[in-house]
């Protein structure tokens, strides 16, 4: 059954549905935190198509106490201000906000916007200050006794007799982390501004009393969590792993939410973490890739299925290495040209598409994403004339779209992840590099030379498999080869693959330049020959998988030595093998024979 399914058939019958997430402003929100607003976002759209009332309503818990400061943030300017509520805290200068809760927060509902995702906006300081919650606070602090059972029972934490669960904003300090409530008589608390409650802020020890209501206090965050339900009206509502695990926050708050408010919690959707490179994330630490930065560069499309076609019990664990980023283009590329096609799909797959999908509706055809990184790292490359070309006709509009979306993701991926290997550029003089070149690398460019020119089908394929046929009749073994066409045309070993980088580059450029070094013939002869103890050995290791035609034998005498040439066929395609030895080439025939056992 698909996951958007099972929720479905968890679903209580309510005349509207409300689906409920939030995120606390400490900092840059990492990639994983969309992982929870895209599958709400999968929900309710799921949940609309099938004719239900639904909102989906996203906060921001700006009056969170600010525990750490957001690696991107001066440490001397901000280290004042732990303690205080996010909402309290100011914007960095010059930043056009007023605080730092809308600084960070602001920021992650336009990348909202760029994914499709369908929330309405909230922000708890509103709720507080505007006596929303005036009724839940009251309740909380009437069940104090209950709740104080409801954490000894589910999470073995103890809690003082004396303990109240509200956070009241000091008087004095303004810190909202640093004070504990020791009474209540009903309409105020009594509170201290301890100086060691916590690690992270140090209080100024106050001791006051003060009316609980109307943003004076705010409600710790699992005792919150159950009253967002309660007076939200909430029915649905996923977490993260963390939050899920036997006696955590997830578990007292459906206690709270049944024994203390009478409200039977939402339907859960526990999602696993978002790992990049195998590590979870922390936005106010401000490791790993942040939500920002993965919509810059990942296309809409591709960010949703790559959250959503993965089960919310398992892991995403994302790696920016050419191979994954390709592999997940493509995935999804094959996933949308069987759908346009007609083709049969799973109906989960064609759920998953339609909601990652969002923003082309009609058909397109797309260029493969190492084929982009290719061409963006060669000059004089019109990238849209060459898609044309490979298409057949000219491109539509939303084809147009979709291929500026793919160039953007492929530079984002070259300027921030890719290794310095996947990087590269032609270059227009001869890399001086190249002056390491063995003279079987030299023959064999000179070779490839030759048979390039007489292409009359000039091409990313014909030059690929000419660049293997040359380098088996060299010869010379394909990385070798591959090494020696690299380094010419880029000045280094390694590079895309090499025959559609020369299909990309002009053709008198690229025979030009294979012809550019020389090579000794005589030196080419003796580096690329077998000795006939070598051939004996050789033949004996492959005996069993060659075929061998006693008219493929040639023998010719240069440079004072015999030479032997014969023509095997390994997994049904050509190869050269070149023998030598002092002996003259006729003798030296007769004792490879005899070695194949061919008269």
């Amino acid at each position: 059954m698909f996951w958007l399914d099972e929720i479905l058939s968890k679903l209580p019958e309510k005349e509207q549905h409300i689906i409920n997430d939030a995120k606390s402003p400490s900092g840059p929100p990492h990639v994983g935190s969309l992982r929870g607003v895209l599958i709400h976002d999968a929900v309710y759209k799921y949940l609309k198509e099938k004719g239900y009332n639904v909102r989906y309503i996203f906060g921001s818990d700006d009056y969170d106490p600010m525990d750490e400061i957001a690696g991107t943030l001066p440490r001397e300017i901000y280290e004042q201000y732990l303690g205080k509520p996010l909402a309290h805290v100011p914007a960095p200068e010059g930043s056009g906000f007023e605080d730092l809760a809308m600084y960070f927060i602001s920021d992650f509902f336009k990348i909202f916007d760029q994914l499709g995702v369908e929330a309405e906006k909230y922000y708890m300081r509103d709720y507080y200050k505007n006596g929303f919650f005036n009724e839940a606070i009251e309740t909380v602090l009437d069940n104090a006794d209950v709740i104080r059972e409801i954490y000894l029972k589910v999470s073995g934490a103890k809690r003082p007799d004396n303990w109240y669960p509200i956070q009241v904003v000091c008087e004095k300090c303004g810190k909202i982390g640093t004070t504990e409530v020791i009474d209540w008589d009903g309409k105020e608390v009594t509170y201290v501004c301890k100086e060691d409650k916590v690690t992270w802020a140090k209080g100024c020890g106050h001791v006051g009393k003060i009316s609980p209501f109307n943003g004076n206090a705010k409600m710790p965050y699992k005792v919150e969590w159950a009253a967002k339900w309660k007076y939200f009206g909430v029915t649905i509502e996923g977490a993260g792993k963390d939050h899920n695990t036997k006696g955590g926050s997830r578990d007292i708050a459906n206690a709270i939410s049944r024994q203390v408010f009478g409200y039977e919690p939402p339907v859960n959707i526990p999602y696993e973490f978002f790992l990049v490179g195998g590590a979870k994330m922390s936005s106010s630490k401000g490791r790993g890739a942040t939500a920002r930065a993965m919509a810059d560069f990942l296309p809409p499309e591709i960010l949703r299925y790559l959250m959503l076609y993965t089960h919310p019990k398992r892991k995403v664990n994302f790696e920016p290495s050419e191979k994954y980023i390709t592999k997940l283009f493509n995935a999804f590329d094959k996933l949308h040209e069987r759908i346009i096609n007609g083709e049969p799909v799973e109906d989960w797959e064609r759920s998953v598409y339609k909601l990652s999908q969002i923003f082309y509706h009609e058909p397109y055809r797309v260029l493969d994403f190492s084929l982009i990184t290719t061409m963006i790292q060669l000059p004089y490359i019109d990238i849209y004339k060459e898609a044309e070309k490979r298409f057949g006709s000219p491109l539509t509009e939303t084809e147009r779209k979709v291929l500026e979306s793919r160039i953007k993701a492929a530079r984002y991926w070259l300027e921030n992840f890719a290794p310095e290997e996947d990087k590269y550029q032609l270059q227009q003089t001869l890399p001086e590099k190249a002056r390491e070149l063995t003279q079987v690398q030299i023959a064999f460019l000179n070779k490839l030379a030759d048979k390039l020119e007489a292409l009359d089908d000039y091409n990313e394929d014909t030059i690929q498999s000419t660049i293997f046929e040359v380098a088996r009749f060299t010869p010379i073994d394909g990385k070798t080869a591959f090494q020696a066409i690299y380094t010419v045309f880029l000045g280094k070993n390694n590079g895309p693959k090499a025959g559609r980088l020369l299909a990309y580059i002009d053709k008198d450029f690229v025979l030009k330049r294979l012809r550019e070094l020389s090579f000794d013939e005589k030196e080419f002869l003796e580096q690329s020959s077998l000795d006939l103890e070598q051939f004996e050995q050789w033949w004996q290791k492959n005996k069993d998988k060659v075929q061998i035609q006693s008219d493929s034998l040639k023998a010719y005498d240069k440079f004072d030595k015999g030479f032997v040439e014969l023509i095997y066929i390994k997994k049904d395609k050509p190869h050269l093998l070149r023998i030598t030895g002092s002996d003259n080439s006729q003798e030296l025939l007769q004792k490879v024979k005899q070695i194949i056992n061919i008269d």
